[in-house]
């Protein structure tokens, strides 16, 4: 039993580090980024509250987040993350990574789909930057659920960063301490062409943005129309 789950973690993380084909699986990668946004945001009485997507710096949507392990394990999923500029607006979504570790008892693998919402401007520029640690580099807290924010706890309110988390159905806020999520540089120019980072994404420095890249920016300012 022990070595049939080390080989099976063996195989969903070495598919995990090895894309099958650039950006064809980047496109499949958003596709399902959208999904997700929008099965929860439809969900009656357990969404996100509208109220804090409004008030975001930066959104980050990580769908079917691979958990795997027999006593170590680790998690690993790709994504989308895009920005509120200036002008009030999303800006085109940059490819992100999310990784990390556990120790304890688990056997077996499981699918997640993760949600960040950045409630600071400081965890934004941290992304920017390539890389950061929630729980160590900014504070993050499970968040609320439902048509208000205002059930949200103390402790809730002074996180840069709201986690939540989709397994089996169920959406609820999430503790993702230790979580690293970044910069997917190689999805990004497989996407939007060599040598583009995601600040330039972010500024609106890139052209030829696929349709279903659009769509992600599309419905989060759907969702954030007051």
């Amino acid at each position: 039993m022990r070595a049939a789950l080390f080989v099976l973690l063996s195989v969903v993380l070495a598919s995990m580090t090895h894309p099958a084909r650039a950006g064809e699986e980047e496109n499949k990668l958003a596709e399902n980024a959208v999904r997700v946004l929008k099965e929860v945001m439809e969900a009656p009485d357990r969404a996100i509250p509208r109220d804090l997507l409004e008030n975001a710096h930066a959104i980050a949507v990580v769908p079917d987040v691979i958990k795997a392990g027999l006593v170590i394990g680790g998690r690993h999923g790709r994504g989308l993350i895009a920005v509120k500029t200036r002008d009030g607006v999303w800006s085109n979504p940059s490819f992100v990574s999310m990784t990390g570790g556990s120790i304890g008892f688990q056997a077996g693998v499981s699918s997640t789909d993760v949600i960040l919402v950045f409630r600071t401007q400081r965890g934004v520029d941290s992304i920017v930057h390539g890389k950061f640690t929630l729980g160590a580099d900014a504070s993050a807290a499970a968040g609320p659920v439902g048509r208000s924010a205002q059930a949200s706890t103390d402790a809730q309110l002074k996180a840069e960063i709201y986690s939540y988390s989709r397994a089996r159905g169920l959406f609820a806020g999430a503790a993702l301490d230790g979580t690293a999520l970044k910069i997917d540089n190689d999805a990004n120019q497989a996407v939007y062409g060599s040598g583009v980072t995601a600040r330039r994404i972010f500024e609106g420095g890139v052209s030829g943005v696929p349709n279903v890249v659009v769509d992600f920016r599309d419905l989060l300012e759907e969702y954030t129309t007051k």
